[in-house]
């Protein structure tokens, strides 16, 4: 039976709202632009026409046409980026600290970046390989931010198994980017197949808080039933199935007997129709001997 051992972004300042002209400059409206000097709004509506366009091409030309497609948006990213529509901030929303590094890392962007060139699509899918998350969504806030909604998935226990030890979320999936010494206050899973069914042992522990709180670990037999090791070395057997009708059993016994409290070796829970209690052996200390001796 294996044994259980256990191991924000700068605020950005916002762009200052420009008074209305006065007649003097009104008067200098109709000189020409000088090079460079386009607003973000004529940039947008420039991009979107020169973007009809190039589809427009696309479907004419086929692969020529994508091509020039593909050149063009990089023209229009260019612009974009003059424009001042490149990333500063990335806020990530729904992780907690610890994924909220590895989401950055994974979502492979970088400051200055074009905003608008960036497929979000395809970011969604990189963050949702982070084995924290569940699920992403990513939105682009203009002129400079970009927001990473996640669904973080929740932690269950620490599987340990061949040597080794993971984070298992409530599926029962390893989260790979979880450090386990980071997490010594959820329950310890030990064994093969533990990852897998501790999803179905577990909430029906977690609802004996008394239980719960002298468990030491979970341990999975031979892939089809489970042994509760409890933190004074004892050991409950609970049978292959009907495990919630056994632990009923056993908060029956000791609401009767206090065995909880009062500390055994073994209890067998493996037969419904008996349940087997192997008393713990106290050591006889040698002052005992002697006052008995006497």
């Amino acid at each position: 039976m294996p044994a259980a051992v256990r191991g924000g972004p700068k605020r950005q300042a916002r762009p200052q709202v420009k008074s209305p002209p006065s007649s003097r400059q009104r008067s200098k409206a109709q000189a020409p632009a000088r090079p460079g000097g386009l607003s973000a709004k004529w940039t947008l509506i420039g991009a979107a026409s020169v973007l009809t366009l190039a589809g427009a091409v696309t479907l004419a030309t086929g692969h020529r046409g994508q091509h020039l497609v593909e050149a063009t948006g990089r023209g229009i990213d260019g612009q974009f980026g003059q424009a001042g529509f490149r990333l500063k901030a990335v806020h990530v929303e729904g992780a907690s600290p610890m994924a909220t590094a590895d989401i950055v890392r994974l979502a492979g962007v970088y400051k200055n970046q074009p905003l608008l060139g960036l497929d979000l699509e395809a970011l969604r899918q990189r963050v949702e390989t982070v084995g924290w998350v569940k699920e992403a969504r990513v939105v682009r806030l203009l002129p400079d931010t970009l927001v990473v909604a996640v669904v973080e998935r929740r932690q269950l226990a620490v599987w340990q198994h061949g040597g080794h030890s993971y984070v298992i979320d409530d599926h029962g999936r390893t989260i790979p980017e979880a450090d386990p010494a980071r997490f010594t206050a959820l329950p310890l899973v030990v064994g093969e197949g533990g990852a897998e069914h501790a999803p179905e042992i577990l909430p029906m522990i977690a609802q004996r808080p008394k239980l719960m709180e002298r468990m030491d670990a979970v341990v999975r037999v031979d892939d089809r039933r489970w042994d509760l090791r409890m933190k004074d070395g004892s050991l409950i057997q609970l049978p292959a199935v009907g495990e919630e009708e056994a632990l009923t059993q056993l908060e029956r016994l000791d609401q009767r007997s206090r065995i909880l409290q009062l500390g055994f070796e073994r209890i067998d829970l493996r037969n419904p129709e008996v349940v087997a209690v192997r008393p713990r052996q106290t050591p006889v200390l040698t002052g005992q001997l002697a006052a008995d001796g006497l």
